[in-house]
């Protein structure tokens, strides 16, 4: 299943959205799904002329602002994701949800899947804006005691802490996976028992993963437009990696399974050589569940003889 696009992944849409659309007018906007759109106030007709004035990411949403404080808000969720083509470009058959025409190009919206998640929103000012902004801090402009404050503000794992909305503005399932291996801590250690090294350790990581995957991201799409917005990606220590070698020390890379997401961990250098249980394996398993690093390689190891 594709992820939902985060804050670098966004960044990199309102980077190469922002050198084509600002200063230029909102023509029209063609909606092939009814259902995209959740709002009826204001009504979508009043977008039409204005011109745009800014970009703004509101946690893992698009927030397009034109004339007469209007606002776009796309939220793309997994499936959505973004197209630049020339003015008047059809919208494809199945995969279609909008096509927004500016006087410069039109960026076209596409869905995978038979779902439809993603939504569009037009609001009209800065309050009915902010509505839509989870409220998360802002990791990388977050100094160390605003990041301390937030991640032991509630007691939860760290995954879970990473990537709730609230806490913290748009970092999701693969980018956490990412943070963590990088911080060498385990995504089930407890937000409230890390140590001041530690919490200095994870801020450290998230600044410098989330800033490196943007530079990243900047110079894979050069002048043009991201048009492969995935977390799939090879480059990447953990996330998606499971089985695979972790590229500092070599363990094969774990998961925890939990409805349609996965976190991916080296448990060598971030739980101590300890496999993580996934619940329903370890269900299935029970005392054959390995527990350790070692373990797990003692039963990979090919039998000797009869």
């Amino acid at each position: 299943m594709s992820p939902v696009p985060e804050l670098p992944d966004i960044t990199a849409y309102i980077d190469a959205l922002g050198r084509r659309i600002t200063g230029e007018v909102l023509q029209d906007v063609r909606l092939a799904s009814a259902f995209l759109l959740r709002t009826a106030v204001p009504p979508i007709a009043t977008v039409k002329g204005k011109r745009v004035r800014s970009l703004r990411r509101l946690g893992k949403r698009i927030a397009i602002g034109l004339d007469d404080d209007l606002w776009l808000v796309l939220h793309l969720m997994i499936a959505g994701r973004l197209h630049w083509h020339e003015p008047g470009a059809p919208i494809p058959g199945k995969r279609g949800q909008a096509a927004f025409d500016f006087s410069s190009g039109t960026l076209i919206l596409t869905e995978a899947g038979p779902r439809r998640r993603a939504s569009l929103h037009v609001v009209q000012g800065e309050v009915d804006l902010r509505a839509h902004d989870p409220g998360g801090i802002e990791p990388l402009e977050a100094d160390l005691a605003a990041f301390a404050a937030a991640l032991t503000g509630a007691n939860h794992t760290l995954k879970r802490g990473l990537t709730d909305p609230r806490i913290f503005s748009g970092i999701g399932n693969a980018y956490s996976d990412e943070i963590l291996h990088r911080a060498r801590l385990s995504p089930v250690a407890m937000t409230t028992s890390l140590s001041a090294d530690e919490i200095a350790r994870l801020h450290r990581a998230v600044q410098e993963t989330l800033r490196d995957w943007i530079a990243r991201l900047g110079a894979e799409t050069g002048d043009g437009f991201p048009e492969k917005v995935t977390a799939f990606r090879p480059e990447m220590a953990v996330h998606g990696r499971f089985g695979k070698p972790c590229p500092d020390c070599a363990a094969p890379v774990q998961r925890i399974r939990y409805a349609s997401n996965e976190t991916n961990y080296c448990p060598r250098c971030q739980t101590g050589g300890k496999i993580l249980a996934d619940r329903a394996l370890s269900r299935l398993l029970k005392k054959d569940w390995p527990r350790t690093l070692e373990e797990l390689e003692a039963r990979r190891l090919p039998r000797k003889g009869p």
